[in-house]
């Protein structure tokens, strides 16, 4: 098991503060938090004792939270929501993957296939026919219950960090790509990735056996084995998670404040107080535009692949949890 990013830095901050932090110590992963009249705080990860129950289970549920984000009228990501055919046979429900098939070809290929209730691009798929749309599925089996098949959207994709009324981070996510230097295999270069991962402290571990992976470099005549030409960028997957080996620049100091504004209301109009928000914008979020959706939300989004991006990163993320541990007083 990889250890726990935060545990050490809310270590670090309670004892700066003069608070009391007890961790668990065979994981590392959960804590209490003793404030100064005996309460106690818990955390477990990235889920802190900020939220409330009922509305960090909607925004983890990503169909339910997709309802209740177009009925306050925000723009969301065209969609629905389906049952993998042993789960919809348990529960008497008839929305099986025979029905995901022809919602694909109404909404036009390709589109994204994904499970409802993972986090960190876990079984995201980019898929451009029926036959890879049953592949996707057929990957789920009985890990899932419910997945998604959604509109695909071109546009650049950008996670808000919000605690309370303040944007803490604002990150764009790019996803997993090489850059030939000529001379290196896709494989190779991904090795280098890794290893340029591992020293600047990033736990993500790219998986070269991702299916995933395979599918787009032979859909584009390649496989691991090709050599990359010199200051050519291939892409490798077709989600941008940080936490499947996307990487990230902070636009933080240049957000507009209509993103500023727009992450602070959801998050309050969703229950949450502290939030990930997930964009999709067809510019940069430096300057306004009404072309944009909301992909998803977070309830404990994990910023520890932000952090690795350099020094201020990680001061900024030192920051962000020190107002975590004072909301948590508050």
């Amino acid at each position: 098991m990889k250890p726990c990013f935060v545990s050490p830095i809310l270590a670090k901050m309670c004892v700066e503060m003069g608070i009391t932090i007890h961790i668990e110590p065979r994981y590392g992963y959960a804590g209490q938090i003793v404030l100064s009249d005996g309460r106690k705080r818990y955390f477990r990860s990235t889920n802190f004792d900020l939220n409330p129950l009922g509305a960090s289970e909607v925004a983890w549920d990503k169909s339910y939270a997709a309802y209740f984000m177009r009925l306050l009228g925000y723009p969301i990501i065209e969609g629905r929501q389906f049952l993998l055919d042993w789960w919809g046979e348990r529960i008497c429900v008839d929305e099986d993957v025979g029905a995901a098939l022809p919602y694909a070809r109404e909404l036009g290929y390709p589109v994204i296939v994904k499970p409802n209730s993972k986090s960190q691009g876990s079984g995201v798929h980019k898929v451009h026919s029926d036959g890879e749309m049953m592949l996707a599925i057929q990957s789920y089996h009985e890990k899932e219950r419910v997945f998604l098949v959604q509109r695909f959207i071109p546009w650049r994709d950008y996670r808000i960090v919000v605690l309370d009324d303040e944007v803490i981070s604002a990150y764009e996510r790019m996803p997993l790509s090489v850059i030939g230097d000529g001379i290196s295999s896709v494989q190779r270069l991904l090795d280098i990735k890794q290893e340029r991962f591992i020293a600047q402290g990033r736990d993500t571990r790219i998986k070269n056996n991702d299916p995933r992976i395979d599918q787009r470099l032979r859909r584009d005549g390649r496989n691991l084995t090709s050599f990359v030409p010199a200051g050519e960028t291939w892409q490798l997957l077709d989600h941008a998670n940080l936490s499947s080996g996307g990487d990230a620049r902070d636009v933080t100091d240049s957000i507009h404040p209509m993103y500023t504004e727009l992450a602070v209301k959801l998050t309050r109009d969703m229950g949450l107080r502290y939030c990930g928000v997930d964009l999709f914008v067809n510019g940069d979020l430096a300057s306004p535009t009404d072309e944009y959706v909301i992909c998803e939300i977070n309830a404990a989004p994990g910023i520890d692949n932000y952090a690795s991006i350099g020094a201020d990163q990680q001061k900024r993320v030192e920051a962000m949890y020190r107002k975590i541990v004072e909301a948590l007083i508050r």
